[in-house]
């Protein structure tokens, strides 16, 4: 097995100063720096980490139906958790189990049950000796440092505190799914998990963990109506997660020799195909070994009516032809464009001394780009750092499949903008058609290798100039376009 990137641990014989991480994301310029700092680079590091571990490996043993590392899979004991991942894994569930403790409140609302401000204020007496028994096996040093008189843990629970939603707002979204990322990703930076070169501790991070997690976070918007924070409405990819489909399509992709090669395109034996999102029995049988079908089973659970109606852009990528490996190559490429290049969702990012607010040495500065020009300005937001005025939208950020000369729909128009494509296929419904194009990073000239070939080429991020790509290094060329043009102003 091959060496693997990895986010690099502290060294536990020097000193550390810890801070309670706080917010540094102001305005859309704020967001450029952020792609270029030391923050967003171990976050991407972490992220392509944990992805690179939920591909098949020609060494693991084979597991039931998709061929991949499923969720409810049976553990040998070569794949026995960590004692961490064991103690994260309990956490979640104590977590669930104070839902009990602050049922919702009587009374009809749509968004937003007052009574999630009651487990909010539990959860926060409460974390801090759950963190200390949580943490209490991991090699992790809690204490302060005279000079700053803050200890990891303060730190840690800024991020595990900013993963359940606002209390202040009622609501949930991918902002605050990336700071559970940032959590776990603090601990493997203390040294806290085991680094192995098979991805095993990684692997478990996000079976016996994210997932749980996820769990967690569905329960609590069920439980108390939470609105989606920063939604694209159907423009978007989903209204609250996006990790699970990184995950997942990672999950149903070819095998791998190393975790350096990964396939860009194929996908494993007896994978579901990607158009079975649309079949809700498929749906409902696959949930319980894959991520990715978790996610789509949660959105039926919520949602009434045509996939294709209510979830257009996660039925456009479910009529990718090239794989899985190609789909979970779009996802990394739709996370940095879609999350951590927009405004409205890391706005609340905060950043501390382990995820830094500083330039990466080895980056250079991000120019603006169409994921950024067109966010808030310093001279269009108040003293509170709230939007005075919607900005202008941007040319450059309609839908990649969208025709330069086509003109723009009339007001009174109901035809979606990808209507406009009649080269794709049809959804699968009784009802008036309604065209749908490829996924974005599935427009190539080349031809599309079949499901199942299992191309093996460089990681993703590692490709040459000339293709939407990124890497660890957290250096851009040539983003994805974003598939809405007015999604500028945070949510409140």
């Amino acid at each position: 097995m091959g060496s693997k990137k990895q986010l690099s641990v502290l060294d536990s014989h020097h000193t550390h100063d810890f801070l309670v991480p706080s917010k540094k994301i102001n305005d859309g310029e704020d967001v450029s720096f952020f792609l270029s700092s030391k923050a967003y680079t171990d976050l991407m590091t972490f992220l392509f980490q944990l992805n690179a571990s939920m591909f098949r490996t020609q060494s693991d043993k084979a597991t039931k139906s998709s061929g991949g590392h499923g969720i409810a899979r049976s553990r040998g004991p070569q794949e026995q958790c960590s004692p961490i991942v064991r103690r994260l894994k309990a956490l979640m569930e104590e977590l669930e189990n104070i839902i009990e403790e602050a049922p919702p409140d009587a009374g009809p609302r749509r968004f937003g049950n007052v009574s999630f401000r009651k487990w909010y204020d539990l959860v926060i007496k409460r974390l801090p000796s759950m963190l200390d028994e949580t943490l209490s096996d991991a090699n992790v040093t809690l204490g302060p440092r005279p000079e700053t008189n803050v200890t990891a843990k303060e730190e840690l629970q800024a991020y595990l505190l900013g993963s359940f939603g606002s209390a202040q707002r009622l609501d949930y979204g991918t902002g605050h799914e990336l700071s559970f990322i940032a959590f776990l990703g603090c601990i493997w930076k203390l040294g806290g998990f085991a680094s192995t070169d098979s991805g095993a501790e990684e692997r478990a991070i996000v079976l016996e963990v994210v997932q749980p997690y996820l769990h967690l976070i569905r329960k609590l918007i069920l439980t108390y109506t939470l609105e989606p924070a920063g939604s694209h409405g159907v423009w978007g990819l989903d209204d609250h997660s996006f990790v699970p489909y990184i995950f997942g399509s990672a999950q149903l992709s070819p095998t791998i020799s190393e975790l350096e090669n990964i396939p860009q395109e194929g996908s494993a034996p007896n994978a579901p195909a990607p158009g079975d999102v649309a079949k809700a029995a498929a749906v409902e049988r696959e949930r319980k070994l894959n991520m990715y079908f978790d996610a789509i089973g949660f959105i039926y659970d919520v949602k009434k009516g045509p996939f294709w109606e209510h979830s257009p852009i996660l039925f456009d990528i479910s009529g990718v032809t090239a794989g899985w490996a190609k789909i979970n190559k779009g996802m990394l490429k739709m996370y940095n464009a879609e999350v951590l290049s927009k405004f409205p969702v890391v706005q609340h990012f905060p950043f501390g001394s382990l995820f830094r607010w500083e330039q990466d040495p080895g980056v250079p500065q991000i120019q603006a780009s169409v994921h950024t020009a067109s966010q808030p300005s310093k001279t269009a937001l108040g003293p509170s750092g709230t939007p005075t005025a919607r900005p202008t939208a941007q040319e450059g950020t309609k839908a990649p499949w969208a025709p330069t000369t086509a003109p723009p729909p009339p007001a009174t128009g109901t035809a979606a903008p990808w209507a406009l494509d009649v080269r794709s296929r049809q959804p699968p419904t009784a009802s008036p058609a309604m065209p749908s194009t490829t996924a974005p990073w599935a427009l190539t000239s080349s031809t599309a290798a079949a499901p199942g070939s299992g191309t093996v080429t460089a990681a993703p991020w590692a490709r040459s100039a000339g293709s939407a790509q990124l890497s660890p290094s957290g250096s851009t060329q040539n983003p994805t376009r974003v598939p809405r043009a007015k999604d500028n102003l945070p949510k409140r």
